[in-house]
């Protein structure tokens, strides 16, 4: 009877475990790298994935507005997402190389700017940018701008976020990477 009792258990757990919809061992948004920030949603029958064994070299380029720059750029937090899809589908940190190229291009190319460097121009705004740029970076994330753009926008370079490194010029970054064999988004 213990035995038929505890089959039944098994079956039922099982059952549960294995209906459509229920995530099995999704690691929660604060274990992922980029906390606070989900990773894609699991698709049954998906094909192609994340291979744990591939070295991703991806370099997402940074040159578009965002529609309100009193906002976080909206390329960062799919930047987040992708990094936490990586990891979650098992991409070691040593496999991810991830570099974000800001753009002189951008409209708001202003939020590679420090926080104290942007209130000053913004009149007491917080830079929306830095706690996720800071983010990304603690997760691995390389951070580059194009200091053609720098010179361009009269930004000096003391006002440059310290997560962001200042490069000579997109185009010679870009090319380069692509040379490295990094892939390019945007």
């Amino acid at each position: 009877m213990k035995s038929a009792a505890f089959g039944i258990v098994i079956i039922v757990t099982l059952a549960i475990f294995s209906a459509p919809g229920i995530v099995h061992s999704q690691p929660s948004p604060q274990s992922l790298p980029v906390a606070g920030y989900e990773a894609a949603r699991d698709l049954s029958g998906a094909h192609e994935l994340p291979d744990p064994n591939m070295d991703y070299k991806v370099v997402f380029s940074v040159g578009q507005d965002s529609k309100n720059p009193a906002e976080v750029h909206p390329m960062l937090p799919t930047i987040a997402l992708y990094v936490n899809t990586l990891a979650k589908y098992g991409v070691p940190a040593s496999h991810r190389h991830i570099v974000v190229m800001f753009h002189q291009r951008s409209a708001d190319f202003d939020i590679i700017m420090s926080n104290d460097a942007y209130k000053v121009r913004y009149e007491g705004k917080d830079n929306p940018n830095v706690a996720l740029i800071h983010a990304l970076k603690q997760a691995g994330v390389d951070f580059r701008l194009c200091g053609q753009g720098l010179i361009g926008r009269k930004i000096d370079a003391k006002d440059v976020n310290p997560d962001i490194q200042i490069d000579l010029w997109a185009m010679t970054t870009m090319v380069n990477l692509q040379m490295k064999g990094y892939a390019r988004v945007g």
